[in-house]
């Protein structure tokens, strides 16, 4: 699916944000259904580490944010989103531009909906990997995502 205007004003948004920005990643998609977003990481004088690779701050904050805002458009309102926990493995040290490519398939949504049903809270757990032009992994980040029904106030 293509991006809508209103996702491209939120792509241009976090892309100028400074929290964001200072990561040095850039959102470069966001698709009109926000089941997909794409960033890139390049390796400049700002997400250049001591030794010459990309920071590993850099790497992670990159990520951070995306598939809990995803799960927050798609899911709506009645339902209450947070990141729980993250960890990220370094495979390789990143020497160039890295990309990261985050999807949801509505089949994960309806999964989510149906557990909530059935129990109070959910956790999920999504893997990120940051790869070069190649496809070679550079770096994995596993997102565990809470969720759970908002109680009426």
């Amino acid at each position: 699916m293509p991006e809508s205007f209103r996702t491209r004003l939120m792509r241009w948004g976090f892309n100028l944000w400074p929290c964001y920005r200072g990561t040095g990643g850039r959102v470069t998609f966001i698709a009109a259904d926000w089941q997909e977003v794409r960033i890139r990481l390049p390796l400049s004088w700002r997400t250049r580490n001591y030794v010459g690779t990309i920071f590993g701050g850099s790497l992670y904050g990159a990520v951070d944010p995306f598939y809990m805002l995803m799960l927050m458009k798609n899911l709506g309102p009645d339902y209450q989103v947070w990141d729980k926990a993250a960890t990220i493995r370094f495979r390789k040290p990143g020497r160039g531009t890295l990309t990261a490519t985050f999807c949801i398939e509505a089949s994960e949504l309806e999964e989510i909906r149906r557990l909530l049903q059935e129990q109070p809270k959910v956790d999920r757990t999504y893997t990120i990997r940051l790869v070069d032009q190649a496809g070679s992994v550079h770096a994995e980040v596993d997102k565990v995502i809470h969720i759970s029904l908002r109680r009426p106030s």
